[in-house]
């Protein structure tokens, strides 16, 4: 009987979903942003401000911000743990992305719904 040690913490299917739903979901995103942008005729700053001041466009950009953030923090946690070592070192970077992460959707709710 061989007796491996088994190392990671088994992420594996969830990430691959959790990258592929958050990439739909931004994917969804943009194709209406642009859709946006090839039918009006006149994209000026008051056409803008009347499309983001609509309920479900707040709600769309604030889950497709949600997601982007995930997708992020799916990615460079991987990259971390691939290839920083030092238990120590990663728990930082781990830190220091959340946060950042966390921050930056703190930010984008405030401008999205003017809080």
């Amino acid at each position: 009987m061989v007796n491996r040690e088994v190392v990671g913490a088994h992420y594996g299917l969830r990430d691959w979903l959790v990258q592929r739903v958050t990439a739909v979901i931004m994917l969804v995103y943009a194709i209406a942003i642009g859709v946006f942008v090839l039918f009006a005729h006149d994209a000026n700053y008051e056409a803008w401000q009347s499309l983001f001041s609509m309920t479900w466009v707040k709600v769309l950009t604030t889950v497709t911000a949600f997601a982007l953030l995930w997708h992020a923090w799916v990615g460079v946690r991987d990259i971390w743990m691939d290839y920083v070592q030092p238990v120590g070192i990663r728990l930082t970077l781990h830190v220091l992305t959340l946060v950042w992460l966390i921050s930056s959707l703190v930010y984008a709710v405030k401008v999205v719904w003017g809080a």
